[in-house]
């Protein structure tokens, strides 16, 4: 995307006579992020729009001016959602699921489709297309570098069926053997670590400051603050020090998906 949408929204800024952190508070942003839409760095969510819209008083042209894409995914992860199609460097936490990026079609259609109320074939069907797009990113030989930690319940928890567990499990082993990922399992035996709160997923990039993403039950949050960004990363490494070494987690791999397919 051009920095159109960054240019404009400087304009409605200074027009106010707000400085970018006068702007921030109004809209209930921080600063840096005001700085980075601004820049063309970054491309704010629709809620993030519809807070500037109502602190430059523009009505809904910061809303409606965003890029329009016929992708079907939450609001609070199109942001993410964005910046992962950015990201020179993807270091992702799994508590129990596999990471989208990861996942193959019939353990992604396993994990979309139980829903309450339940959702419709075609709504199934979209949701289903994006999952899978996300994972497009990995077809470039070299960036992004992607590192997937993966608490072992995510091998344990059987999704969709010991046959769709199984294909899932050996993808996962052909990615890391093809050296396109790294993927390491911190076993139940590590015991209590921080990561246990909840999903995670780090973002580096060449040209902009690293993000993290955290998400929860339908609700997600983007942390572009320097300290918060940088005390996420350090706990991240701290677990991956408690991880199974790569040798050990491939072999665990391939074991558990083999225990699967004898209950296919």
């Amino acid at each position: 995307m051009s920095n159109v949408y960054g240019e404009w929204l400087k304009a409605q800024r200074e027009a106010a006579g707000l400085t970018q952190q006068e702007l921030a508070d109004a809209a209930i942003m921080t600063r840096s992020h005001i700085a980075h839409i601004e820049a063309g760095r970054r491309i704010p969510s629709k809620e993030d729009a519809r807070r500037l819209d109502m602190a430059l008083n523009t009505g809904n042209v910061l809303s409606s001016f965003l890029p329009q894409e016929d992708v079907a995914v939450a609001d609070y992860f199109e942001a993410a959602r964005q910046l992962e199609q950015q990201a020179t460097v993807i270091q992702e936490f799994a508590l129990s699921l596999v990471p989208g990026v990861l996942q193959t079609e019939g353990y992604a259609r396993a994990v979309l489709r139980p829903w309450f109320p339940p959702r419709s074939e075609e709504e199934c069907d979209r949701l289903l297309v994006t999952r899978l797009d996300r994972g497009k990113i990995l077809t470039n030989p070299v960036t992004p570098l992607f590192c997937a930690l993966l608490d072992e319940s995510v091998l344990r928890r059987c999704v969709g069926s010991p046959t769709v567990m199984a294909e899932q499990l050996i993808h996962i082993v052909r990615m890391a053997e093809q050296e396109r990922i790294r993927v390491h399992i911190l076993p139940f035996k590590a015991g209590y670590y921080p990561l246990l709160q909840g999903m995670l997923s780090l973002m580096s990039f060449d040209d902009q400051p690293p993000v993290a993403y955290g998400e929860g039950i339908l609700m997600g949050k983007l942390h572009d603050s320097p300290a918060l960004v940088e005390t996420l990363h350090r706990t991240y490494t701290l677990a991956l020090g408690d991880a199974l070494p790569r040798k050990e987690t491939l072999a665990l791999l391939r074991a558990t998906a083999k225990e699967y397919g004898h209950h296919g």
